[in-house]
């Protein structure tokens, strides 16, 4: 009917998506409410994005205000931007009152108070929309043409295909690994400094992102580091580089922390070029590893088994007088 199509084309005004804060638009998202500086900072705020205009103000009043003395200063900072997304949300919420509000007044004028039936509602529950079964292939599209590295995998080897630096390129963080180092990168925005960035590395966990926003990583590591040769720095004045060192450098991370995406460690190529710069047992440990890896690769036993099966048939030459038909090499 001509009254629920009028509805349906208001809420969808009222739910357009707001502008990427990265974004720098022509003008500034206009608000039903006014505050008393609007005018000026409407000027600054129409030629940079969103967050850099905040970040700007906040070095501001780091600069010329006591603001940052008082050690509650991020938590009452964190406190203003709730109570602004709480204020926002109220104002959407009365934004779809006064839509609603506005076609049921309609409706009352032009005597139309025949509400859909429950039967018609079920039918277009029922019934999947043309944009819903588009937005099912598109996404059966994606699946098959994704990238190497985000492919399923077969039932021997769940982990993803490693970058060529032996980590993940995932959606938020990309990571490369050595046997003794692990490199995660983190892109930012540009112009943040170094004061709005949280990164607290510990032994066994990490926390990385921005104050007063959700962590990009947060969790505990595949395994320990060591804290004190573990650093982190913008990088380019875009990126957040975090730099771990393995406390066991005689291994390959399947992940950064827990509960994140893996990698299958059997596919890791190391660099043989950097195989010379090793000392010699270290290099003899690290060839075993790759050796192993290859053999498990192809279902053949590794050195370790091939080794007890040596053992195993020298003794059964030189004990021929006993019986070897049940036993079980494991």
């Amino acid at each position: 009917m001509a009254v629920i199509s009028d509805y349906e084309e208001e809420v969808k005004v009222q739910e357009q998506p707001s502008p990427n804060p990265e974004t720098p638009s022509a003008a500034p998202l206009a608000s039903a409410s006014t505050g008393p500086y609007d005018e000026t900072l409407e000027r600054l705020l129409k030629d940079q994005p969103a967050l850099v205009f905040l970040d700007n103000v906040i070095d501001f009043l780091r600069r010329k205000s006591d603001l940052f003395k008082d050690d509650a200063a991020d938590k009452k900072i964190a406190d203003i931007v709730s109570a602004a997304k709480k204020k926002d949300a109220e104002e959407k919420k009365r934004k779809a009152e006064a839509v609603r509000q506005k076609i049921a007044d309609k409706r009352l004028k032009e005597g139309d108070t025949a509400a859909p039936s429950t039967s018609s509602i079920k039918k277009q529950e029922a019934v999947p929309s043309t944009s819903s079964i588009k937005k099912q292939e598109a996404a059966v599209t994606d699946k098959a043409e994704a990238p190497e590295n985000q492919k399923p995998k077969d039932s021997e080897d769940d982990g993803l295909t490693p970058n060529s630096g032996n980590g993940a390129d995932l959606e938020k963080y990309k990571w490369t690994q050595t046997l003794s180092e692990v490199t995660v990168t983190i892109p930012l925005l540009p112009g943040i400094k170094k004061y709005s960035i949280d990164c607290d590395i510990k032994k066994t966990s990490l926390k990385a992102g921005l104050k007063g926003q959700p962590h990009v990583l947060a969790g505990e590591f595949f395994a320990p580091v060591r804290v004190d040769d573990s650093v982190w720095h913008i990088e380019d004045g875009s990126v957040l580089s975090i730099s771990l060192t393995k406390q066991n450098q005689m291994e390959w991370w399947t992940c950064v922390v827990k509960g994140e995406p893996e990698i299958s460690t059997r596919k890791v190529e190391p660099e043989n070029s950097k195989l010379s710069d090793l000392d010699p047992e270290t290099r003899q440990t690290v060839e075993k590893m790759m050796y192993d890896q290859r053999q498990k690769a192809m279902g053949l036993p590794s050195s370790d088994e091939q080794q007890k099966h040596e053992i195993l048939k020298k003794f059964m030459a030189q004990h021929p007088e006993m019986d070897f038909s049940k036993a079980k090499i494991s």
